[in-house]
């Protein structure tokens, strides 16, 4: 006799994706995933919901800053090392790099909108799991009072997430990359360096089941960053001349510093050392300088400061090197040990 079908009972049944809800549908289930720090901010008057959220700005100024991640340019789906990116991995991404510009003004987040672009075949698991990295992002890292007042989703081609974030000075004034100066002290707080070996690690060859907890913690600050949300606001009120976030590498960062401030960045190339012995369980397995990766490498989102001379650096704070004035036939810049450091960094639009 034929072999019986099998009944619809115990086929296992396809992923649920967005193509196959409505947008309400979808959205009914992505805000109860989203809604810290809604119930209790007083800056959020009006939260999601309407056509527009209502945020209220005491201060009398606002602190704004967006950021976007597409799948293929800022992330894949899928690595060379057979890591597959999570929704909570992307959503937490986007969390903690727009808390980290507003983090580098010395200010505090008070409430984010996010723009979700999805091909129609993107399950609903993963969307509902974006939901809740971006919200356990937004709790863990530090940042209580902001809200996630709003925000859009739409199709397209690509999987794309956009998140304009907005921020508080509490009565404080921003701290700026322009305002180091000849004597000043050069520090970090953070990590630098660490995301771009994860970054190394997603790209190689190496399995990923066969990375080491050590190599496998490199990986993860890649995928889930964890900037220092405390130190912008202390830094502002110990009296930090310029401050800013490191997301796209020691060097270019400490450029873009120098060149606003009018001034040299040089670095201590043994603190340099010091900051690379973390990334030895990767570069020894890759065949790497670990130097590269912390002069070169972004996204851990760690913030760069200049503090008066004399002054005791603020917790969590590491003295890294000094600010100068430029030589008369010299440019402003980032040295090391007193020679020109020339690491390039990562660029959205290079090849």
């Amino acid at each position: 006799m034929p072999e019986a079908a099998p009944s619809d009972a115990i086929l296992p049944k396809a992923p649920l994706t967005v193509a196959e809800l409505s947008e309400s549908q979808l959205l009914e289930r992505i805000f109860p995933r989203l809604h810290y720090g809604q119930e209790h901010n007083p800056s959020l008057i009006l939260g999601p919901g309407d056509d527009a959220a209502i945020v209220a700005v005491p201060d009398g100024r606002t602190v704004l800053s967006i950021d976007t991640q597409v799948a293929d340019q800022d992330f894949r789906l899928e690595w060379s090392n057979g890591y597959r990116t999570t929704g909570y991995d992307v959503g937490w991404k986007a969390a903690a790099q727009n808390l980290s510009d507003i983090n580098a003004m010395g200010a505090r987040a008070t409430s984010l909108v996010v723009s979700l672009t999805m091909p129609p075949d993107t399950r609903v698991a993963w969307v509902e799991d974006f939901a809740d990295g971006l919200s356990a992002g937004i709790r863990e890292l530090g940042a209580p009072d902001c809200a996630v007042a709003g925000g859009d989703l739409g199709r397209g081609r690509e999987l794309a997430v956009s998140v304009a974030i907005l921020g508080t000075l509490d009565g404080g004034s921003p701290v700026l990359r322009s305002g180091a100066r000849a004597g000043d002290i050069l520090a970090l707080a953070g990590t630098v360096g660490r995301a771009a070996a994860g970054l190394a690690l997603l790209e190689s060859a190496v399995p990923v089941e066969a990375l080491t907890r050590a190599q496998r913690a490199l990986m993860d600050t890649q995928c889930r960053p964890l900037p220092p949300l405390a130190g912008g606001p202390l830094a502002r009120d110990s009296g930090a001349t310029a401050m800013m976030d490191i997301s796209d590498g020691l060097v270019r960062d400490g450029h873009r510093m120098a060149s606003a401030s009018h001034a040299v960045l040089n670095l201590d190339a043994s603190v340099l050392e010091q900051l690379a012995v973390p990334l030895l369980p990767a570069a020894e397995l890759l065949g790497t300088d670990p130097m590269a990766w912390i002069l070169g490498g972004g996204e851990d989102h760690g913030l760069l400061a200049t503090f008066p001379p004399g002054l005791q650096l603020p917790r969590g704070f590491t003295a890294i090197g000094s600010v100068e004035a430029p030589a008369p036939t010299d440019s402003t810049g980032v040295k090391i040990a007193g020679r020109p450091a020339d690491t390039v960094g990562w660029d959205h639009f290079a090849d």
